[in-house]
């Protein structure tokens, strides 16, 4: 069956940098656009980064550009979420999910395959 695992999430100070990864599996990872979304306790599910599947184009939430980068390396089938100057509202719960249908995702609708997330926590 499908899965995606999410892993690098951690305590981090504000200005800081983490790298979270996301590994897939049961999928053929080359045919699905990735896209990485966040849910701070208590808000609802929001967009983050979405890359299409062959890593030519990036789009990115106004809250996050210029400070996260969404990567992927379909020959080792992992997308990755570089984040950079990270601030406390960054704290959440990280998702990698996969969507066969869209360029770039930005909508939970638009995704197929969710993983279980990894959590973020930025101190000030």
């Amino acid at each position: 069956q499908v899965q995606l695992v999410e892993s690098g999430g951690g305590l981090v100070q504000a200005g800081n940098s983490l790298t979270l990864s996301c590994a897939a599996s049961g999928l053929t990872f080359s045919n699905y656009a990735m896209a990485w979304f966040r849910q701070a306790l208590g808000n609802e599910r929001e967009f983050v980064a979405s890359i299409n599947w062959s890593e030519s184009r990036t789009y990115y939430a106004d809250s996050v550009k210029g400070r996260f980068t969404a990567s992927r390396d379909n020959a080792k089938r992992m997308v990755y979420l570089q984040m950079n100057n990270l601030k406390p509202e960054d704290t959440a719960v990280y998702y990698c999910a996969a969507s066969v249908g869209y360029y770039l995702p930005e909508t939970s609708h638009a995704m197929d395959y969710w993983g279980k997330g990894t959590l973020v926590t930025v101190s000030s």
